[in-house]
């Protein structure tokens, strides 16, 4: 498995997400899950303290059980896990630290991130608390998810006016049908600070994977068909998209899968594709679709079908 630099972390370029531990698999499954990924190469592990309710970094911490130095945890904080826990204010940075290691098992976090922005707090309070974590040697880097471009330089230039931890990693939607970083100054920043990108919905929810097609009935319990907020994607504009690309990659011998990791590996600094699984079938899938090499004629290729 190749790996690529974030911050001082070489991290696997496919990742594993973490999400269905404790919400679509227990912790039986979930094992078997972690099982095939460590066996497939993948070292990093992305997970979130709302993720399952708080069970799965729970989950992942007794799956790794021994074989936790052989990997890298990334968590987050931030979102609501409930009225008392939530935001980046300092005093509740050092609590949730403090939860996240408890229920992973382990004495430090490779990657803490700040799942989304809290605008009632200053990002120099946030950097301040996050810098005493690393000090400490309870986190190795610190990362940001779901910030703009103007928040990301406001950060930088804060976290270089206190001289201590910056973020060297930003974790937003990136796919090959949601491409917004490209266009609203997100990637750009990425490389005007040396930030690693790692795309969240690599898969587009779902839209990638090849189960959703023009005319075609949407698969009984799947995300998209049971979940309003996913069921708008389902457009005839997106649907049309799919179909462009069911045909570029069927002339390449490929999945719509490969496509959708391979495509994003060729983008200017990701680091990781992080999807998530539900079974060690769906973890060497993942695994495999990386290994597309694409051309340049490929990469306009597809642009032309999907602009």
């Amino acid at each position: 498995m190749e790996t690529r630099k974030l911050g001082s972390l070489d991290v696997s370029v496919v990742g594993l997400g973490c999400n269905n531990f404790g919400m679509k698999i227990d912790a039986e499954a979930t094992a078997k899950v972690v099982d095939a990924a460590i066996d497939a190469g993948i070292n990093f592990f992305d997970t979130a303290d709302i993720y399952g309710g708080t069970k799965s970094e729970e989950y992942l911490g007794k799956a790794l059980g021994k074989r936790r130095d052989q990997v890298l945890i990334a968590t987050k904080f931030g979102m609501k896990v409930d009225e008392q826990r939530k935001g980046a204010r300092p005093e509740y940075i050092r609590r949730a630290v403090e939860d996240s290691l408890r229920r992973l098992g382990t004495d430090r976090i490779d990657l803490y991130q700040l799942h989304t922005p809290d605008e009632s707090v200053p990002i120099e309070d946030t950097l301040g608390a996050l810098d005493e974590l690393v000090k400490a040697g309870k986190v190795r880097e610190i990362g940001c998810s779901n910030f703009s471009a103007e928040q990301l330089h406001a950060a930088e230039a804060a976290s270089k006016k206190a001289g201590g931890a910056r973020f060297v990693s930003l974790q937003n939607e990136y796919s090959l049908l949601h491409r917004d970083p490209e266009h609203n100054g997100v990637l750009d920043a990425c490389k005007q600070l040396h930030l690693a990108f790692l795309p969240y919905f690599p898969l587009a929810s779902g839209l990638l994977t090849g189960k959703y097609r023009k005319g075609h009935p949407v698969p009984e319990g799947s995300r998209l068909g049971s979940s309003d907020y996913f069921k708008k994607l389902l457009s005839d504009e997106n649907l049309d998209r799919v179909e462009a690309l069911v045909l570029f990659v069927a002339l390449h011998n490929h999945s719509l899968l490969d496509l959708a990791f391979s495509w994003l590996l060729t983008r200017p600094k990701v680091a990781s594709v992080i999807a998530g699984a539900t079974s060690p079938e769906q973890v060497k899938a993942n695994v495999a679709a990386a290994s597309w090499k694409l051309t340049e004629a490929q990469l306009a290729e597809v642009d032309i079908r999907v602009p």
